[in-house]
């Protein structure tokens, strides 16, 4: 397993090996000793698994606040997406910074997203599914999301085919001004 820091403190990419044959692959996606000796020792406690119908999906810019902040494992299944990370802590030098990476089925990068961060997904394929771990069951109270085209964050999303696919959460969520972050360093 390759695990490679980003620009952001604690935004790592994990590479899992592939093992292939004629038959096609194997690979081991999630293996807590490997991770721990790589620095990265979570307890992760659910599971979550995504679909989105159509390239153009965006979901984010997500959270959880504390006490269920969540680091967040994440990896496709099928499809494609680019997958975005902001820093949302308080006094952080990287504060409202962002980093992006494309996740796909077929180059099996997982992407670890730590608490303190918001995380949001861009697919690029139609019938796009995402899997993700979480270090915290999720809490509908504690749950928030930012607007994922705030120009203060001023996020490159890519070429977008007219208007993302959106929730209605996420067309209504606040900008990064109105974000009263409920995290700090």
């Amino acid at each position: 397993m390759n695990v490679t820091d980003l620009e952001l403190p604690g935004v790592k990419i994990i590479e899992p090996r592939r093992f292939g044959d004629d038959r096609g692959w194997f690979s081991e996606t999630y293996n807590q000793k490997a991770l721990a000796a790589a620095g990265v020792d979570l307890e992760f406690v659910q599971d979550n698994h995504s679909y989105s119908r159509d390239a153009g999906t965006l979901r984010g810019l997500h959270y959880q606040a504390p006490p269920f902040a969540q680091d967040k494992l994440v990896r496709v299944v099928r499809g494609s997406v680019l997958d975005v990370a902001v820093d949302a802590r308080k006094g952080s030098a990287s504060y409202g910074r962002w980093v992006s990476a494309t996740l796909s089925a077929e180059n099996g990068k997982q992407i670890l997203v730590p608490a303190g961060f918001l995380h949001g997904f861009l697919t690029l394929e139609p019938h796009t599914e995402v899997v993700y771990k979480v270090t915290s069951f999720y809490s509908a109270e504690c749950d928030g999301s930012v607007l994922w085209n705030d120009a203060d964050l001023a996020i490159d999303w890519g070429e977008l085919d007219g208007e993302p696919v959106l929730s209605g959460k996420d067309k209504d969520a606040v900008t990064w001004a109105e974000f009263d972050s409920p995290f700090s360093v």
